[in-house]
């Protein structure tokens, strides 16, 4: 196993350290956990809302950059508090080849520290921090990406 330094991030889980455990249905109501992914590398990625333009710019780049993922033995998965049914158009609309999770309890954002105060226009509001987070083979977080760049977010998964 590689070991990797701790790297102090702000308001971020730590590079180094165990991906929290998760479990919750994707798009439709299956259930979904860090477990099924145990041997494979795993793009998690946090948004705010399907359909809206920076989320849709933000899958839309992990779409047509999937087979790079499945080439360098990477899943992809998408969490936000949408419904499944908000999912399910969602994928259906932008032909999304990655399941999402509709974590409407909040419980898998704020275990990955993806839920919190964020500031638009001036004004706090709480809400879903856009957030990605690279979990190697073994369940280790080796990246953790916290200013998100929408339309090239595949670049700076794989830099």
């Amino acid at each position: 196993m590689l070991l990797l330094p701790l790297v102090k991030l702000e308001n971020m889980l730590q590079i180094g350290t165990e991906a929290p455990y998760f479990e919750g249905k994707d798009e439709n109501g299956n259930i979904v956990s860090l477990k099924d992914f145990e041997g494979r590398k795993l793009v998690l990625y946090f948004y705010p809302k399907d359909s809206t333009p920076g989320c849709t710019s933000e899958a839309c780049d992990l779409r047509d950059n999937y087979h790079r993922f499945l080439a360098m033995g990477y899943e992809v998965l998408g969490v936000s508090r949408d419904s499944a049914a908000s999912h399910q158009k969602f994928i259906a609309k932008h032909e999304l080849p990655f399941h999402l999770i509709a974590d409407t309890d909040l419980s898998i954002l704020k275990a990955y520290e993806a839920w919190g105060n964020k500031k638009m226009y001036g004004k706090v509001t709480e809400g879903t921090l856009r957030t990605t987070y690279v979990i190697d083979e073994q369940g280790v977080i080796i990246d953790a990406i916290g200013k998100v760049n929408t339309k090239a977010h595949t670049e700076q998964i794989l830099k």
